[in-house]
């Protein structure tokens, strides 16, 4: 699919940085940075992920200052790019394919000859510190019809997964092992053994391979699902075993050609898919909800509307599924 855009022709003019900061659940301060290309009268939206806030102070202390005016195609603009870190090239990258479009007076979809379909989505909020089913609770209480993606902890006692298994709305369940670091104790085969056997048609993202998992999850292999290592195909053909599915993080590829490369990748040996945010806060919402809409609108898709990400939940938000991607010039 890559193919179909690389060659689109993108006017910059210049661009600018956009700081946003708001909390979300889990009691974190979450701020990210808009990118805003500007050309030919048009204006493309990025969204830089980048989980750090002294990253994001750093960019924005340095200003618009990379050089990126010029008559470019997308393939050259991302080979000019010279940027590492892949959420914020995916910001510059997103930013560009949406210019680019709206400059072609042209949809993602038309580009990619894709059909937008409706996109059902889940809510993944924190369990609070000691952990309940309050927070759930008091979320169903206003959305009746919400699904659930949740991060077991070792402090889920038996009494507590049976209650949340109770309330029938949990399609995934993070062990986060990829998020240990030198310090963190070993996987906790117990808890692996209490989530995989208490949610048995949940999805099993994430886990730790241990010689110890490995025995406890091996009955549930065909559910278990991979998030924070992919970043490409390369990812993919490396993991253990092959995936019945897959959690798709646009901003964690970088480029967009990775990005389409692993759609084509996976749409050919038949892997399933659904979406993934990074609590953003602007533009780049619309974007993963849009992505989703074009190749995995029926998933577990973890990129429900922002107002869900709020610490108290609140009413009149929109309910899954949302509207298909819109059809209008552009990428948002």
């Amino acid at each position: 699919m890559y193919g179909r855009v690389a060659e689109l022709p993108l006017e910059v003019e210049g661009y600018a940085l956009e700081r946003l900061e708001a909390g979300v659940t889990r009691n974190l301060d979450r701020v990210t940075t808009v990118v805003r290309l500007a050309g030919a009268g048009e204006e493309g939206l990025g969204e830089d992920v980048t989980w750090y806030t002294e990253e994001h102070d750093r960019e924005q202390a340095a200003g618009a200052c990379r050089p990126l005016a010029g008559t470019w195609t997308l393939e050259s603009f991302s080979s000019a790019l010279g940027i590492e870190e892949p959420h914020r090239r995916w910001a510059y990258e997103s930013a560009a394919l949406d210019l680019a479009l709206r400059q072609a007076g042209r949809s993602l979809a038309d580009a990619l000859d894709r059909q937008p379909r409706p996109v059902t989505f889940v809510v993944s909020p924190g369990l609070g510190d000691p952990p309940s089913a309050e927070p759930l609770q008091r979320r169903l209480e206003l959305y009746p019809a919400l699904r659930f993606k949740l991060d077991p902890a070792t402090e889920w006692t038996d009494e507590l997964v049976d209650e949340l298994a109770g309330t029938g709305t949990i399609d995934i369940v993070d062990y986060k092992a990829f998020y240990a670091t030198p310090d963190s104790p070993p996987a906790d085969v117990e808890l692996y053994r209490r989530v995989a056997e208490g949610f048995p048609k949940a999805w099993l993202e994430d886990p730790a391979l241990t010689d110890e998992t490995d025995e406890v999850l091996r009955p549930h292999r065909d559910r278990i699902t991979w998030d924070a290592p992919i970043h490409s195909v390369a990812d993919v053909e490396s993991l253990a075993f092959a995936p019945r599915t897959l959690n798709v993080k646009p901003s964690r590829f970088g480029f967009l050609r990775e990005l389409l490369d692993f759609y084509d990748y996976c749409a050919a040996r038949g892997i399933a898919l659904y979406g993934g945010g990074m609590f953003e806060l602007g533009p780049g919402r619309g974007q993963v909800q849009h992505l989703a809409s074009l190749f995995n609108p029926d998933g577990p898709n973890d990129v429900a509307p922002g107002g869900y990400n709020e610490r108290d939940p609140r009413p009149g938000l929109p309910s899954s599924p949302l509207p298909a991607a819109s059809s209008k010039p552009g990428f948002r």
